[in-house]
């Protein structure tokens, strides 16, 4: 039975219930008295269920189609202004014990160079992406209880945030590894991670289980229940993700929805990210083989429909995505892009060799990080590096209500001007710089209260002085 505040992962994700959605979806795809009904509830800005969003995916009239990716850009305006947050994953080790077949670093393949970095190894890719201008990381490491223990992980977040070069400085680590116990989350959360990250890859247990066919991550039901167990363990910034192509599209953003309302209903508080990954060639992995493909118009919509559905999470588009396919949906409700990433076990320090090639998928955009603040800036977007709602205690619920009333805004559009602002003094090229000071002087004016632009304004003066790490 479907049951939304149950613990068990059958019954949160249930299959009849995803099922019954689509033959609703389907039975009113055309029904536009009920899509504009949708869309009404939509304009309230409190989000949708799963069912009502899956009638919107389904619905293919192309004027009730403009009207949600026009729904989705103001959404995502009132949301989160005209902010960009950048982030870079950082992998530690492809050393892994399953048996996943569409990812490069299966056990079986003996062909890939598998690699895990040393402590002082970890110093010098962090030292050169905080020579790009990264604050915020993503932590990526296979499953291998062996190579890549708790342990390893905590002596790794351990270094990376004692690592202090010129200006730089990590200021928040994000985790994206195995389901793991509550008393292993409690241990992230002393460390001081920002958001666990955990893909599902497919809600679709029989999918999911022939597509993991060997190791701990065959486990459906452990794997799917691993977002209550890190909640009981003091995280309460989890990131939810699919990974599209493996299974029907509409199936997973379905049970993505259901998975945020279970979230939401048992304890109180939803996914603080949500990121909509498409499979990628990599080594040993040819995508073609996997016949759920989606265009770059479906795509665009799953991201409309996500913001429209989640307006209070964050959508973030890495750089698996083009920047053509990255500008096609940034206006969509995307709110965080990674920039400059590498997917390899090192790289960032120094290329890989080419017999030593370790990289879990093909970057599609593989611009520089100037390069990447540039284009947003260019867009009108406000590249941001904050970090301050993980610094100040602004996470879960309490994150949560000052999204939803849009308070969040008196916070975050400041915080972003004045890391920004580090950003053009420490590490852009002229024309970046130049580009980035004319945003900076518009946007102030865009602070509604005129003693927190006074503040701002005392801050970014401060800045261009030498002083570093301002915060509201």
């Amino acid at each position: 039975m479907y049951d939304v505040k149950s613990p068990k992962a059958e019954e949160f994700i249930n299959n009849e219930e995803v099922l019954a959605t689509l033959a609703y979806a389907d039975e009113n795809k055309d029904n536009i008295e009920l899509i504009d009904a949708i869309l009404e509830k939509a304009k309230l800005k409190k989000g949708l269920t799963h069912r009502e969003a899956s009638v919107l995916l389904a619905c293919d009239n192309e004027e009730k189609n403009q009207q949600i990716y026009q729904m989705a850009q103001q959404i995502k305006k009132d949301f989160y202004g005209n902010r960009i947050v950048m982030f870079a994953p950082l992998y530690l080790s492809n050393y892994c014990i399953n048996g996943c077949v569409y990812c490069p670093y299966h056990m079986k393949n003996k062909h890939i160079a598998r690699k895990k970095l040393t402590q002082e190894e970890i110093v010098r890719e962090v030292t050169a992406l905080q020579d790009m201008g990264h604050k915020r990381l993503a932590l990526e490491a296979g499953e291998d209880p062996v190579n890549n223990p708790i342990e390893y992980i905590l002596e790794c977040i351990d270094t990376i945030y004692s690592i202090k070069h010129k200006n730089g400085a990590i200021r928040r680590v994000n985790v994206n590894i195995a389901a793991t116990t509550v008393e292993n989350y409690k241990k992230l959360k002393d460390a001081g991670i920002g958001t666990y990250i955990l893909f599902q890859e497919t809600y679709h247990k029989e999918s999911y289980e022939a597509l993991h066919p060997t190791g701990p991550k065959h486990n459906y039901a452990y794997h799917t229940e691993a977002m209550d167990r890190a909640m009981q363990g003091g995280i309460d910034d989890v990131g939810l993700g699919v990974l599209f192509g493996l299974e029907r599209y509409r199936y997973e953003f379905a049970a993505l929805l259901m998975h945020a309302e279970h979230l939401e209903a048992a304890f109180g508080v939803g996914p603080h990210t949500i990121s909509v990954p498409r499979i990628k060639h990599a080594d040993d992995i040819d995508p073609s083989v996997f016949d759920n493909g989606i265009n770059d118009d479906i795509f665009a919509k799953l991201v409309a429909c996500t913001r429209i559905s989640v307006p209070y999470t964050g959508i973030i588009v890495s750089t698996r995505e083009s920047q053509a396919c990255r500008e096609k949906v940034l206006p969509m409700g995307v709110s965080q892009v990674s920039g400059a990433s590498r997917t390899s076990v090192g790289g960032y320090c120094e290329p890989e060799k080419e017999d030593e090639v370790s990289e879990q998928f093909d970057v599609s955009d593989k611009r520089t990080l100037d390069e990447v603040v540039k284009w947003l800036m260019d867009l009108g977007h406000i590249p941001s590096f904050c970090t301050a709602c993980y610094r100040e205690g602004r996470t879960g619920d309490r994150f949560m209500s000052l999204c939803k009333t849009g308070q969040i805004q008196n916070c975050c559009h400041p915080n972003a001007l004045m890391t920004l602002k580090e950003y053009l003094e420490d590490y852009a090229s002229p024309e970046t710089k130049a580009l980035g000071e004319a945003m900076i002087a518009a946007e102030i004016g865009n602070i509604p209260k005129e003693k927190v632009q006074q503040i701002v304004i005392e801050n970014l003066n401060n800045i261009a002085n030498g002083q570093r790490d301002f915060r509201l």
